[in-house]
């Protein structure tokens, strides 16, 4: 009678053995990049991240409006330390005791923050050598960008004694057990042509034996960055289909493993690399990965959207890799959360269009990240709906020196080669620039002159540019149809004042609502008489809408209150 009762344990330790060894389940998170001229508040991105069950972040700094916001959220948190710290980190152990309590324990409060890690010192690890600024950098993405006088140091002369000087200061706090340091590195600083014979580069070693040490002796993790992306851009031999999750006919036959993706490839060659250093057993978490959207001629939506989503996929399906089979990493965290208009463009254009979500919290193509599609950020405020455009009616030939101006501060990363917005032609690569500086600007109207050769509008360009030359109607070389764009603008700017300026919106006024929505209406109509008469030599005195005719007399108020409202 025992026996069965025997059998029947054993079963069960079995099962619990294979289910905790073999099928370690990975946690999906964010990076949370702020490097943008349209920042959404903290209480939005949090909302945004909790209604999309996203339940890990990786912060860049330890921003305290961030950190606040984050404050009872329930959400797990990594947090970085910006590179102009690690000096003064590193040479005093009071800094670090400071540190801690400002950023950590003030925040590891009932209600609190859920901080979880600590990132320390972002570097592409190529040298020995790491640029340290005397100001803040750029930090946003892993891929950093130097603006100001720079001097050289040894990374262990930066990097070790901070590391030091921080755990004994998380000892002293008694958070040593919960929270841990860990320091990220791209690919680049491991290197084989096969994945099995991984090994970190010779220059290197010296450096990365002391790290992989320290991170073992206090639990840390291994942390790093994989860009199948970047492989593809940097390699014009790299093949396209290696870089996805879809099947490839260009797949690496490693002995016995064959790898039919990049991301694998890439991990079990850092898999290698740890273990020809006795560490076969670390653990791995991805903290950075994605697709950009923009910038770039392999950097689009639906690109993007076949990379994050077949990532995601896979890392799911716990299938692991050749090397850790149906062991995937700890966790992966997706580049990025939010498109960022202000970081650097040294690596690339593309480098502001990394977001799953575009500035304004608004999801750029379906994603499943495991809980449903995404949905959109809510309680986003905007400014109003208007539009700085080149005045038809100037000489544009002047406008170099305005559009370089208007660009040198403002996002025009997707009008240069490889952008989304790279054929609209002169026209509408002008328009572009004055209406990016402009919104840069808070719609300042100043902020539209351009001596003369700006123009507000209330129609929103990008609309019918994108849907004309996507509908194979395209521009043609003289650019007709942002003629008929300006010069619908222009008629439904003159249907309310002549000098172009825009409706304030008066709260809650249903008359200036019902007249908000015919004006609109009013500017589509016209649009729609200047496209069809140029392009299909069609001539139409109304725009039928179902089973409404929208005609010219409609268009008046009915009332002189209804008339204070449209008056500028």
């Amino acid at each position: 009678m025992t026996k069965p009762h025997l059998s029947i344990l054993v079963i069960v330790i079995v099962i619990l053995i294979w289910s905790s060894g073999l099928m370690v389940e990975c946690g999906i998170g964010v990076n949370w990049g702020t490097l943008s001229p349209h920042r959404l508040s903290p209480s939005v991105v949090v909302d945004l991240l909790k209604h999309n069950h996203i339940k890990k972040v990786k912060l860049f700094d330890a921003d305290p409006l961030v950190l606040r916001g984050l404050m009872g959220s329930g959400l797990e948190v990594m947090v970085g330390i910006q590179n102009e710290m690690l000096m003064a980190l590193g040479s005093s152990p009071l800094v670090a005791d400071n540190w801690v309590h400002l950023n950590v324990s003030k925040y590891l409060v009932k209600g609190g923050v859920d901080i979880r890690y600590f990132i320390l010192l972002y570097f592409r690890a190529i040298s020995l050598f790491l640029n340290i600024d005397l100001q803040p950098q750029e930090q946003s993405g892993g891929i950093e960008t130097d603006h100001n006088v720079s001097f050289l140091r040894p990374i262990s002369i930066i990097c070790c004694p901070a590391l030091l000087n921080l755990q004994q200061s998380l000892a002293r706090a008694n958070l040593a057990s919960y929270i841990k340091l860990v320091v990220p590195c791209n690919a680049d600083a491991y290197e084989s042509s096969l994945p099995s014979q991984g090994a970190f580069r010779p220059e290197l070693t010296e450096i990365m034996t002391q790290l992989v040490s320290f991170l073992n002796s206090n639990g840390s993790p291994f942390v790093v960055n994989i860009y199948p992306f970047l492989s593809l851009y940097g390699n014009s031999d790299f093949p396209q289909d290696y870089a996805f999750f879809e099947g490839t006919s260009h797949s690496v036959t490693d002995g016995q493993n064959v790898y039919s993706n990049a991301f694998d490839g890439n991990l079990d060659t850092l898999v290698a690399a740890l273990s020809r250093m006795g560490y076969n057993q670390m653990p791995i978490i991805i903290g950075e990965v994605g697709w950009p959207t923009d910038g770039a001629l392999s950097a689009n939506l639906s690109a993007a959207r076949a990379f994050n989503q077949g990532l995601i996929y896979h890392v799911l399906s716990s299938k692991g890799t050749p090397l850790r089979p149906r062991v995937p990493p700890m966790d992966i965290y997706l580049f990025g959360l939010l498109d960022e208009g202000a970081k650097s463009t040294l690596p690339g254009n593309f480098e502001r269009h990394w977001g799953i979500f575009s500035f304004d919290g608004q999801a750029k193509y379906p994603l499943n990240m495991g809980n449903g599609l995404l949905k959109n950020a809510k309680n986003v405020e905007y400014l109003p709906s208007r539009w700085c455009i080149a005045d038809p009616s100037r000489d544009l030939s002047g406008v170099a020196n305005h559009v370089r101006l208007a660009c040198s501060a403002a996002d025009c990363t997707t009008l240069y080669y490889g952008g989304s917005c790279n054929g609209i032609g002169t026209k509408g690569n002008i328009s572009y620039a004055f209406n990016s500086y402009y919104q840069l600007q808070k719609q300042n109207s100043k902020s539209c002159d351009f001596d003369g050769l700006g123009l507000v509008t209330f129609l929103d360009p990008s609309i019918v540019i994108t849907k004309y030359t996507q509908s194979n109607r395209v521009l043609n070389k003289d650019q007709r149809i942002l003629d008929i764009l300006t010069a619908a603008s222009i008629d439904a700017a003159n249907f309310n004042a002549s000098n172009h300026r825009l409706v304030q919106k008066p709260a809650a006024s249903a008359a200036f609502k019902n007249h908000e929505k015919t004006y609109s209406a009013y500017i589509v109509y016209k649009l729609y008489v200047h496209v069809s008469n140029d392009i299909h030599g069609i001539s139409n005195s109304s725009l039928e809408l179902g089973n409404n005719q929208l005609e010219d007399k409609q268009f008046s108020p009915q009332s002189a209150s209804e008339q204070q409202h449209l008056r500028l």
